[in-house]
């Protein structure tokens, strides 16, 4: 090769690199434009004895599909649907253990051994004995607490299976290619990518009111968390409880023993990988109290935790993992 055809062949190079890098940001740019222009669809309903709200961003409507995976989590652990496996055990039936039982049930136990018995699915009989489950009779006995403690036959998953559904219900639109969305069942939420404005996904914790005549999603709220590409559960006591001979009873019991717990923590909003797992701990934190929560969450690089307590002097405290994103 001469050198005049080296020389034009040098000249050409930087030419076509300016033609590939543009080609390659007009095919890119093109496609963020198609992906902006696909819809977010947004369902709602009711499943699990509650309420739920999908918002994703998707070509069609993936309704009958999710609803159909939130039906085979409620006939597994449903408290209130007598042909759920969770029914059949607790009648004494002999069942089939399906592999989401068996998944849900071993989170379960992970959950109850890391907090030392503080989240445990067989306290349903106590539950109910305090007036809580389905039954409102007068308050036990010690004598009938001590008896329960030693005999619980009977599972309860309702602080886990409302998380489990998100979980389950975010795997049906990730198997779709679903990039931006967020589901939400009982106030329990997965988040993933951004939202229909393209920003973060941001969701708000209730400020705690001490009044059972509240409307949850009229009351004000405490702070707004960055809950992107993440899960979140929230439990509390100041809207569930009841008085009784002067005392309020407040609706979470202490499976070890086997009474209504009574400390400073009023609420427990958890960050987690998995919404099964925040929805699992949230509960066990309210048993736990604020400084054995807060010691669990340290122990645990993957989670973030929003705790609302009552301070020495009585007022409304706050205290949160410091890498969380919060707008006070």
């Amino acid at each position: 090769m001469d050198n005049a055809k080296r020389k034009k062949l040098i000249w050409q190079i930087p030419l076509l690199l300016l033609l590939v890098t543009g080609t390659f940001f007009v095919a890119r740019q093109r496609q963020s434009e198609e992906n902006a222009k696909t819809a977010f669809q947004h369902n709602e309903g009711f499943v699990f004895a509650t309420t739920y709200s999908f918002t994703y961003q998707h070509t069609t409507d993936l309704i009958e599909e999710l609803v159909a995976a939130l039906e085979q989590v409620d006939g597994e652990f449903s408290m209130f649907n007598e042909h759920s496996t969770v029914a059949a055990i607790n009648r004494g039936e002999t069942v089939a253990r399906s592999p989401m039982f068996q998944e849900v049930y071993s989170l379960a136990q992970q959950v109850n051994a890391d907090t030392h018995g503080a989240f445990d699915i067989t306290v349903a009989p106590l539950v109910n004995a305090w007036g809580f489950g389905f039954k409102n009779e007068q308050l036990p006995t010690p004598s009938e607490v001590d008896s329960l403690l030693k005999v619980r036959s009977q599972l309860d998953f309702s602080a886990i299976a409302k998380g489990y559904g998100c979980d389950i219900a975010a795997r049906v639109l990730a198997a779709h290619g679903v990039k931006n969305y967020m589901v939400e069942i009982g106030g329990e939420v997965v988040t993933k990518g951004h939202n229909p404005g393209g920003k973060p996904w941001r969701i708000g914790v209730s400020k705690p009111q001490d009044s059972q005549d509240d409307d949850p999603a009229q009351g004000e709220l405490q702070t707004v968390l960055n809950v992107t590409d993440m899960a979140m559960a929230t439990s509390g006591n100041y809207r569930r409880f009841y008085v009784k001979g002067g005392r309020k009873y407040a609706h979470t019991i202490d499976p070890r023993t086997g009474y209504p717990v009574q400390h400073e923590l009023l609420s427990a909003t958890v960050l987690a990988p998995q919404c099964a797992l925040a929805d699992a701990y949230a509960t066990a934190f309210m048993v736990l109290g604020l400084d054995s929560a807060k010691a669990v969450i340290a122990s645990h690089p993957d989670m973030m935790a929003y705790f609302i307590y009552t301070n020495e002097k009585g007022e409304l405290a706050v205290w949160h993992s410091p890498r969380l994103e919060v707008q006070d």
